[in-house]
This record gives C-alpha cells, structure tokens and sequence, in this order.
C-alpha cells in the first residue's frame, strides 16, 4: 500500500506506521506522515518487533557510494542549486523514514510521549522533504533526478538493537550536524538571492534544533533509568556505533539551545583529532 488514503482512522497506531515506513513513492510516504500527525499511543513489544530493516524506496534516485557523489558548487544558475537541495531533500526523506523507526522499534520501551514526539519529528521532516520537492520543481526537476548515498540508513542498521546508541547517534550527531553547516548554506544561497530556498532552509533549521533537543532528551531520560552518566556515555556510543567522525566547528549556540553542551561533544572532537581522524 502506497497511497495516503489506505491509512483510516480505524488502522492501529503501529500499523499506519508501518505503512508508512514501507511507501516506496516518497510524496506519497511524505503526506501520509503528515496526514498521521502526531499521535501519542504506547506501542507494544510485539508491535515493535514489526518495524522493517529497510523502509520502502522507488528506483530512483540511484544508489552510489558517499564518495562518489559529486561536490556542489553554489551558484546563481541552477545546477549547483539544484545538487545542493536535492541532496538536502534526500537527508530529510531519509530523516523522515528514520523517526517513524525510532518510534515503532523502541516505543515499546517509552511512554505514548515518546511515540508522540517521535511522530512529531516525522511530520516536520515529511513538510521538510515537500518544501524542498517544491523548490527542485521551481528548479526544473524533481527528487530523484540525481544519484544519492544511503549513508544515514547505514546508521540506522548500526544502532537497530539498542535505543541508547540509536538515540545517540540519529539527533545528536547527524541531525546536530545539520545544525553546524546549514547556517552557511543558508548564506550561500541569500548571496546568490534564491530566498525562495533561504526560506525553506530556515524553517528547516529552526525545527532541528528542536529535533535535537527532543534526541537529547529522551537519551538522557533512558541514561538516567540505566544509571548512566549522560556525556561519557553518549561520547562511548558515538565511538562504538558511529562510523564517521565528530569534528570541528560546532554551532554551539544551536546545539546549547538544543540542550546539547560543549561537554557533550569537545571533549569526543579532541579524542578524533588526537587519533588523526
């Protein structure tokens, strides 16, 4: 089932879920998450236990590896543009697919409000992934167009069994990275006067901040169940789990509006660089 109208009030909560992790058209998965809205229920354990190891995905955009994806010059004729937004729309599909997984595979371990949040994310994702669909078609194409990586995916088959390594990685690395390098982004594209994707970046960046907050919290209640000490402990899931690196510069402003202190993440930036990475 790919289309928004399968999914009736009457489906159960895990089940429209589902049905909108394994959409492979992405408008299509993308409207049906808007339409879900955000729903706090508890899921069950066995409910949880259905949540797919791949979403559902089209043909296209084709799948090549993160290195070989081209660089994007940012300029005021529209290839660069249009590189740089179609990349960003494929993070916020991907963003989309990886909330609605958080909340089906780990609900079970949370209240209803960490479903709700979750859902919450996923809503604010899909109206991210639409708004920069929109700008692509202004552009003269559409998503899909170009080859894509499935790099975020990668961290989401890392970190499928453990929600604390999950929640360490997904908002307060890869979604507080966005918070690093989208304020240049947006700057590139005011100098080059397409405010029509200045606006769509902004609204981006003022929801991740609280994507990232949302992360931050829910990581820290479940260290605080386990009787963990937040900073070290998500500083020893981003070295397990991650695959990547965490690395200068950081907005701090954005990540300590997010909740996300330099305690956090200098002291994990100093331990790569002391490694060579």
């Amino acid at each position: 089932m790919n289309k928004a109208d399968h999914i009736s009030n009457s489906t159960p909560l895990s089940s429209q879920i589902l049905l909108c992790l394994n959409c492979k058209d992405p408008h299509e998965k993308c409207r049906a998450v808007r339409a879900l809205g955000r729903p706090a229920f508890a899921i069950g354990k066995a409910e949880a236990a259905l949540a797919p190891l791949h979403p559902g995905r089209g043909d296209r955009p084709v799948l090549i590896a993160p290195a070989m994806v081209p660089k994007r010059a940012i300029t005021r004729g529209p290839k660069g543009r249009f590189a740089l937004l179609h990349a960003l729309a494929h993070i916020e599909l991907n963003a989309v697919n990886l909330a609605l997984d958080i909340a089906l595979r780990f609900g079970s371990l949370f209240d209803a409000a960490f479903v709700g949040d979750w859902l919450g994310v996923a809503d604010d994702e899909a109206k991210h992934f639409l708004l920069l669909s929109d700008r692509l078609a202004a552009l003269g194409g559409a998503y899909g167009d170009l080859p894509a990586h499935d790099g975020l995916w990668a961290s989401a088959i890392a970190t499928k069994d453990e929600a604390l390594a999950r929640l360490a990685i997904v908002p307060m690395v890869l979604e507080a990275r966005g918070l690093d390098v989208t304020p240049a982004m947006i700057e590139k594209l005011r100098a080059v006067e397409d405010m029509d994707s200045v606006a769509a970046l902004e609204v981006i960046y003022k929801d991740e901040i609280g994507h990232v907050a949302i992360g931050r919290t829910w990581f820290e209640a479940l260290c605080a169940a386990r009787g963990l000490d937040p900073e070290p402990t998500w500083q020893d899931q981003v070295r397990q789990f991650f695959h990547g690196t965490v690395k200068r510069p950081f907005n701090e402003p954005a990540r300590t509006a997010a909740g996300m202190a330099p305690a956090y993440y200098e002291p994990l930036a100093d331990w790569y660089e002391a490694m060579g990475f």
